[in-house]
C-alpha cells in the first residue's frame, strides 16, 4: 500500500533573535532617515508657509508613543493567543468574540475577523510596493551620481522596480530561515552605518559651533515649541515605525511563539524606534544648516540653505554628509554620501522582503479560512511558503512601485493609501484587545483598558489628522489625497461585494464554537497552522 502523503506544513525555525530581527528589518534600520527628511523638511501649517520642520524630533517622539501603546495592545494578544499561526490581527478579532460565552458576541466572530483581514490588505499589500518605489528613486539617485548627472527616464526606472521586486521574492519564497540571515546581515550594516553618520554629525557641530545651524542648541531640537507642529510632523514619522506587529504573522513558524512574538515585537520597536531612529534624527537635526544643507532654488537667486534646502532636495542626507566630509576630509563628501546611499538601498531591499513575508502570510490565514481565493494558501512543497502568494504579492509590489516611481505625486498617492490602512488596523486591534481582556480574570486596568484604549484614540487622531492635512492643501495635494482616499474605499467595496458573491464562502472558524473560552492558563503552548 502507497504511503499516505504528509500535509505540508510551516517549518517552526524562528527563534527570539529571527523574530525580532525580521520586525527590525520592516521597520527597516534608518533608511527612512535617508527616504522621508525631504518631506519632513518641507513640511508646513496648513493654509501658511510657516516650517514645521523644528518639531521633526519631537514628531518622531509622539508616533513611538502612540506605536508604542499599539505595540503593547499586540504583544498581549500575541500572549493569550500563541496559536494565532499567520493570522495576526485577522486571529485576533475572531478569537477576542468567539471566547465569550454568550452567543451575541459570537455571531460577530466573523464580520469583525473578515473586517479587519480585509482591510489589513490596504496596508500590507500596498507598502511592499511603496518600498519598491523607495528603492528605484534611490538606485536613480546612485546611478545619477556615478555618472556626473545622467538620469534614467520612467521606462528604466521600472525595469529597476521590477528587478528589486523579483530579487525580494525569491528570497520570500526561498523560506523564512534565508530571509532571517538576510534581515540579520541588513540590521548590522544599517544600523553601524546610521550610526557612525550621526556620530559625524554630532562631531563636526561640536567641531564648528558657528556654521549657521537651525537648532541654537541640543535642547532646541528636543523641545517642542508648538504641539500642533509636533501633530503634523507624526503624520509622516509614523511611517519610520510601522512594522513592529509584522511578526504576528510568523506565529506557524516560531519554535515558542508565546513567549518569543510579544518580546519581539515590543524589543523590534525599542531598539529601531527608541534607540536608533530618536538618534539618527537628533543627529540630523542637530547639523542641519546654512553650512551644511545647501540645494539650488528652483526659482533662481541665491541658493536655499538650511530646512528650505533640505526640502527642495531629493537627498538632503546625502548633501548633508557629502558637504561634512568634504570639510572634514577634503574631497571625500561623494564616496560616503555613495556609501551610505548604498547601505540605505541595502535596508529598503530588506524592508521589502520583510513586507511580503508578512503581507502574504495574513492572505494566506484567509486563504485557509476560506475568506479569499484558495489558491492563495498553497504551501511550496520544499520551501512551505505560500508561495503562490508570494509572486502575486511581488507582481503587485512591482506594479506598485513602477507607479510611485514616475512621480512624487504618485508616490505620495500610495503611501496615504497604506498609512490610512495602517491607522485602521492599528485602532481596531487595540479595541480587539479591549474586548479580549474584558471578561479574563487576568484583565488589569491599565493594561487592557487605559493603554488600547487610549492607543486606538491616538490612532484615530493621527488618522483624520492626515485627512485634514489633504484637505487643506493645495489643489495638488488634495487631488493626492482624493485618489488614495478614493482607491481605499474601492478596495472596501470590492471586500463587501466579494462576500456578497459568494454567500457559500463563509469561511471555516478558526475558534470551534463548542470550545469554551480560554484564558492564559489554558491556552495552547503551540502553535497551529
Amino acid at each position: 500500500m502507497a504511503a499516505t502523503a504528509q500535509p505540508v506544513e510551516m517549518k517552526k525555525s524562528l527563534t527570539l533573535t529571527g523574530i525580532t530581527v525580521n520586525a527590525m528589518a520592516l521597520i527597516a534600520p534608518g533608511a527612512f532617515l535617508w527616504t522621508t527628511f525631504q518631506v519632513q523638511a518641507a513640511l508646513t501649517q496648513p493654509h501658511s508657509t510657516v516650517s514645521t520642520a523644528s518639531a521633526m524630533w519631537p514628531g518622531l517622539l509622539f508616533a513611538l508613543v502612540l506605536a508604542l501603546l499599539t505595540a503593547y495592545s499586540y504583544s498581549e494578544l500575541a500572549r493569550i493567543y500563541p496559536d494565532a499561526g499567520t493570522g495576526s490581527s485577522y486571529y485576533f478579532a475572531e478569537a477576542a468574540l468567539m471566547d465569550k460565552d454568550g452567543a451575541h458576541h459570537r455571531k460577530w466572530a466573523r464580520v469583525a475577523k473578515l473586517s479587519v483581514g480585509w482591510i489589513s490588505h490596504l496596508y500590507y499589500w500596498i507598502y511592499p510596493g511603496i518600498m519598491v518605489a523607495f528603492t528605484g528613486t534611490l538606485f536613480g539617485y546612485i546611478y545619477t551620481s556615478l555618472t556626473n548627472g545622467k538620469t534614467l527616464n520612467n521606462w528604466e526606472l521600472s525595469a529597476v522596480c521590477v528587478v528589486f521586486a523579483l530579487v525580494a521574492g525569491y528570497i520570500a519564497f526561498r523560506g523564512i530561515s534565508g530571509s532571517t540571515m538576510t534581515a540579520i546581515v541588513i540590521n548590522v550594516i544599517q544600523i553601524t552605518t546610521l550610526v557612525l553618520l550621526t556620530i559625524l554629525f554630532i562631531v563636526f557641530r561640536v567641531g564648528h559651533p558657528h556654521a549657521g545651524y537651525e537648532a541654537s542648541n541640543a535642547a532646541a531640537v528636543i523641545i517642542p515649541k508648538n504641539f500642533m507642529n509636533v501633530l503634523y510632523q507624526s503624520t509622516i514619522a509614523i511611517l519610520l515605525l510601522v512594522g513592529f506587529e509584522s511578526v504576528t504573522a510568523l506565529g506557524a513558524e516560531a519554535i515558542n511563539p508565546q513567549k518569543d512574538i510579544r518580546r519581539g515585537i515590543l524589543l523590534s520597536l525599542i531598539i529601531q524606534g527608541g534607540v536608533c531612529y530618536l538618534f539618527e534624527y537628533f543627529g540630523a537635526n542637530f547639523v542641519v544648516g546654512n553650512t551644511t544643507a545647501v540645494f539650488a532654488n528652483p526659482a533662481g537667486g541665491a541658493p536655499l540653505r538650511g530646512y528650505a534646502a533640505s526640502g527642495a532636495d531629493p537627498a538632503p542626507i546625502g548633501t548633508m554628509s557629502s558637504r561634512v566630509s568634504n570639510i572634514l576630509w577634503s574631497g571625500s563628501g561623494k564616496t560616503i554620501s555613495l556609501i551610505i546611499a548604498a547601505t540605505v538601498l541595502i535596508a529598503l531591499i530588506g524592508t521589502t522582503l520583510a513586507c511580503l513575508n508578512t503581507g502574504v502570510r495574513v492572505t494566506y490565514a484567509m486563504a485557509r479560512d476560506g475568506e479569499m481565493p484558495s489558491i492563495l494558501s498553497l504551501l511550496h512543497g520544499k520551501h512551505a511558503t505560500p508561495h503562490s502568494g508570494i509572486w502575486v504579492l511581488t507582481g503587485i509590489s512591482a506594479v506598485i512601485g513602477i507607479y510611485g516611481v514616475r512621480t512624487v505625486d504618485n508616490l505620495t498617492q500610495i503611501t496615504i493609501a497604506s498609512n490610512v490602512g495602517t491607522f485602521l488596523v492599528y485602532g481596531f486591534t487595540c479595541l480587539i484587545a479591549v474586548v479580549a481582556f474584558a471578561s479574563r480574570h487576568d484583565k488589569h486596568v491599565g493594561k487592557h483598558y487605559v493603554i488600547p484604549i487610549v492607543g486606538a484614540l491616538m490612532n484615530v487622531a493621527m488618522l483624520f489628522a492626515v485627512i485634514y492635512l489633504g484637505m487643506v492643501g493645495s489643489a495638488a495635494v488634495k487631488h493626492d489625497y482624493l485618489k488614495a482616499l478614493g482607491a481605499d474605499v474601492v478596495w472596501i467595496v470590492i471586500g463587501i461585494v466579494w462576500v456578497m458573491l459568494n454567500p457559500k464562502m463563509r469561511g471555516s472558524r478558526l475558534i470551534d464554537a463548542s470550545v469554551p473560552k480560554r484564558d492564559v492558563a489554558d491556552a495552547a503552548p503551540a502553535a497551529v497552522t
